[in-house]
């Protein structure tokens, strides 16, 4: 469509923006804005809370880039050359060790999150608006469509996906919703609250590591590398030079909270716990010496996923896999919805259709 209708109140939804050689998608209401970068991943690029002017999301310190503008020195880390930071859906791979994907070459978390995809509004009214991306991956057999919506005065952005395995065969995937928070919304003052999920330390014993490799915890806490209690709810400053991942699982119910304590906003997902069985906790919280990192980075990632890194089990388990299994022509669909909300305590629970409770004084 070369013109849209046009309009300043109530949902409202473009795709007729550019950015740095990006086609751009904009889906927004009265209290939310999102940014979609379409020819790069349908990567969520911005997410902002509008009564308090806050964006959620992460940015990197290369941002976006114009990749026809933009060589590489060498193919092996493409993945974090043009990660801008924010939301990136990943599939059917995702992990750091990722060497090839039945026999297909394939890098760091898949191919998904760096190709561009097609995009279609299908629905526009003051009421509600909704806009459709989707992707067929070229070195796997994968098809992923996701649909963003918002109503009016709604304080979340709904997101329904579809995933089909295309091949004639059965096919193993691990699908990441790769979900990262930074500054200035993510501060010390910042309180995660979640379900009472199992932990399991990920973490490698690097110098910038506070967590005891391989160790094992019930949320809210977790064994640190001087054998101490390490609280999860607890967001550390930049100075900290830290660095750690940690797998949340087990969960008794799908949500997860980021209450910024000092601004007054907080952050949660509502998604399926029997499709999204892990939730990955990559912290970076001025630490990473060296590539990619240098020390210059701040977020916090609370990523959505069916498996573990790689698909693999946990360390030392004699479960070796947590990939998933699709049949040939089947699809799995999910639903996340992404809610804003004004807290300056926490979250004690989020209700399924969105709403949440917040933490009582004397539960704090």
């Amino acid at each position: 469509m070369h013109y849209q209708n046009e309009r300043n109140f109530g949902c409202r939804v473009s795709d007729d923006w550019e950015y740095r050689g990006n086609k751009v998608a904009i889906i927004e209401n009265e209290k939310i804005r999102v940014i979609i970068l379409v020819d790069k991943g349908a990567d969520v690029y911005s997410f902002v809370h509008k009564p308090s002017d806050i964006d959620y999301m992460w940015r990197s310190v290369w941002g976006v880039r114009d990749t026809r503008k933009f060589l590489a020195t060498t193919g092996e880390s493409s993945w974090a050359d043009t990660y801008e930071g924010g939301w990136q859906t990943c599939a059917p791979t995702a992990g750091n060790h990722t060497e090839e994907y039945r026999g297909a070459p394939i890098g760091q978390h898949s191919e998904m999150s760096t190709m561009p995809w097609d995009c279609q509004i299908i629905e526009d009214s003051p009421e509600k608006c909704s806009i459709k991306f989707w992707v067929r991956t070229y070195r796997t057999p994968f098809f992923m469509e996701k649909t963003f919506s918002v109503r009016s005065n709604s304080p979340y952005l709904d997101i329904d996906y579809k995933l089909t395995n295309e091949s004639s065969e059965t096919e193993e995937c691990v699908w990441l919703e790769h979900i990262v928070f930074g500054d200035p919304f993510l501060d010390q003052s910042c309180r995660i609250d979640m379900p009472n999920p199992k932990i399991f330390n990920w973490s490698e014993d690097t110098k910038g590591a506070r967590l005891k490799k391989y160790e094992k915890g019930e949320w809210p806490y977790t064994v640190s590398k001087n054998g101490k209690k390490e609280d999860m709810r607890v967001v550390p400053p930049k100075d900290s030079k830290l660095e750690d991942l940690a797998m949340f699982h087990d969960f008794q119910e799908g949500w997860y909270a980021v209450t910024n304590t000092s601004k007054g906003v907080g952050i949660g997902m509502l998604f399926d716990k029997d499709i999204f069985n892990y939730v990955w906790n990559w912290q970076v919280f001025g630490g990473g010496s060296g590539y990619p990192w240098y020390g210059r980075h701040y977020n916090l990632g609370l990523e959505l996923c069916t498996s573990l890194p790689d698909g693999s089990g946990f360390p030392n388990s004699t479960d070796k896999k947590t990939s998933i299994k699709i049949k040939s022509g089947d699809s799995i669909k999910a639903n996340i919805k992404a809610i804003t909300y004004h807290s300056d305590k926490g979250v004690a629970k989020i209700n399924s259709d969105g709403s949440v409770i917040e933490i009582r004084k004397e539960e704090k």
